[in-house]
């Protein structure tokens, strides 16, 4: 049975938030009635997202631990994470006048250390940031919303995981077809990508003679949503000992963005931003 409570944690949902998300999480089927009400396991994972504490340290007010894990992990098997990210982005893009199937992106991939639960088998070294751990590939629109997410070890190039992750972008959401890339997507890829998946992949490249940081027209979208996602303590470093629970974990810390994130400030005709935007939402 569900009850509606005042947000007891900075990372629980709002009464408007679940009351969006609510007819997408599963009510118990048969049986015994649930003894946990479906707001408080997300207020769990949510909590255990944001927090970055394990599983077993979950606070006593919430479900046993193993509870919320096991909705955690049924609920990714049966595509309920994936439903509730969807629809709130697709509700995102409507609010801000876009059509919810976007028609470009951008693609980027940020390594990150690994934690001792991450097996030998789903890690890797990447020597040009040097990392031992796991890589996230992205793609999202150009709002800086996830579109799909791929993990996979850290020595895996970025050119070389753009493909699975841009067919996977493109089965997620057939319109792209324009997404943008840095230069260390260059080379075969880009052929690969119109041939198989209908998409172009636009290479934005520094001025020529900068060494310094500059902000990018719609690179630095990605970069941002990348930065929020370092802000979510869970996913400061790799902790999950499967790739597709780093996959979730990276959704539900999507999920928990509170509404002002999904808004950014408009853009200028070259797609860079009028006004610096860097801040995470401080809801928390």
């Amino acid at each position: 049975m569900d009850t509606s409570s005042t947000p007891r944690y900075p990372s629980d949902l709002t009464d408007a938030q679940w009351e969006l998300i609510a007819p997408m999480v599963p009510v118990k089927p048969g049986g015994r009635p649930a003894k946990h009400a479906r707001r408080r396991i997300v207020d769990a994972i949510l909590y255990v997202n944001r927090t970055g504490c394990s599983w077993r340290q979950l606070p006593h007010d919430f479900a046993p631990w193993d509870t919320v894990y096991w909705y955690f992990k049924t609920w990714n098997e049966a595509g309920v994470t994936d439903r509730i990210h969807d629809a709130l982005r697709a509700a995102v893009r409507d609010g801000n006048g876009r059509d919810p199937m976007a028609s470009a992106g951008i693609v980027d991939a940020q390594s990150v250390k690994g934690a001792d639960t991450v097996g030998r088998d789903s890690r890797g070294y990447d020597a040009g940031k040097k990392v031992n751990g796991r890589k996230r590939h992205i793609v999202t629109d150009t709002l800086g919303l996830l579109i799909v997410v791929l993990v996979t070890t850290a020595g895996l190039q970025d050119r070389v995981g753009a493909r699975p992750v841009l067919a996977r972008a493109k089965m997620a959401m057939p319109s792209i077809a324009l997404v943008w890339a840095d230069g260390g997507y260059v080379g075969k890829l880009i052929a690969w990508a119109q041939q198989h998946c209908r998409i172009l992949v636009d290479i934005v490249r520094k001025p020529e003679g900068r060494h310094t940081f500059e902000v990018l027209p719609r690179r630095w979208v990605v970069e941002r949503t990348l930065s929020w996602l370092m802000r979510t303590r869970r996913l400061a470093r790799d902790y999950e000992r499967l790739p597709e629970h780093s996959e979730a974990m990276i959704k539900w810390a999507m999920i928990g963005l509170r509404p002002d994130a999904w808004h950014p400030r408009p853009d200028d005709a070259h797609g860079n931003p009028r006004t610096p935007d860097s801040t995470f939402p401080n809801t928390y």
